[in-house]
C-alpha cells in the first residue's frame, strides 16, 4: 500500500466523518430549527389570543359606552318631553273658563277652612274678583278676606290670623302632587 493509498483511505474517513458531522450538525441544527420554530409559533398564538382578547376588551367598553350615552340622551329627550307636557298642563288649566276657577276656590275654601276658620286668601289677579264674589256670596266664608294678588297659575294660598298657619292650595302644587305620583305611569304609557 502505498503513500497515495493511506491518503486517500485518510481522505476517505475524514470525508466520511466529515459527512457524519455534518449529517449530526445538520440533524441538530433541525431540531433546533424545528424547537425555535414550534416556540416562535406557540409566542405567535399566545400573542394573537392577546390581542385578541384585548380588541374584544375595548369593543365591549366601546359598545358599552355608546350604550350609556344612547340611553342617557333617550332619558334626557323623554323628560324634556314630560316636561313640554307638564308646562302644557299648566296653560291649560289657567285657561279654563272662569266658572271653573270659580268653583275651584269654593272647593278650595271649604277644605281650607277646616284647618283655617278665618284668615286671608291670596290668588292671582285673573281670580280675585271670583275669590271676592265666593266670599260675597257665602255666609260660611265671611271670616275670609282678599289679599293682594299673587303670582300663581291659580288656586289659592291661605294664611291664618296673624300669619301663623299658610296652606299652599295652588294649582302648581295641587298638579305637581299629581305628578310625582302619576309619572311613572306617564312614562310608560308615553314611553313604553
Amino acid at each position: 500500500m502505498g503513500l497515495e493509498a493511506v491518503v486517500e483511505e485518510i481522505r476517505a474517513k475524514g470525508r466520511s466523518e466529515a459527512e457524519k458531522v455534518r449529517a449530526e450538525s445538520k440533524a441538530e441544527s433541525d431540531q433546533f430549527l424545528a424547537a425555535a420554530t414550534r416556540k416562535s409559533e406557540a409566542i405567535k398564538l399566545a400573542a394573537d389570543e392577546d390581542v385578541a382578547k384585548q380588541a374584544a376588551h375595548l369593543i365591549s367598553q366601546d359598545v358599552s359606552a355608546a350604550n350609556l350615552l344612547v340611553k342617557r340622551e333617550l332619558l334626557n329627550t323623554q323628560k324634556a318631553l314630560l316636561d313640554q307636557v307638564y308646562e302644557a298642563t299648566r296653560k291649560e288649566i289657567a285657561a279654563l273658563p272662569e266658572s271653573f276657577h270659580r268653583e275651584a276656590i269654593k272647593k278650595l275654601l271649604t277644605e281650607a277652612k277646616k284647618e283655617i276658620p278665618s284668615g286671608t286668601i291670596f290668588c292671582n289677579a285673573r281670580d280675585v274678583p271670583a275669590a271676592k264674589a265666593v266670599i260675597a256670596e257665602h255666609a260660611e266664608f265671611a271670616g275670609f278676606k282678599v289679599g293682594e294678588p299673587v303670582d300663581i297659575d291659580g288656586g289659592l294660598l291661605i294664611e291664618g290670623e296673624g300669619g301663623a298657619l299658610q296652606i299652599d292650595y295652588s294649582y302648581r302644587t295641587f298638579l305637581a302632587r299629581v305628578w310625582e305620583s302619576g309619572l311613572k305611569d306617564a312614562s310608560d304609557i308615553l314611553f313604553g
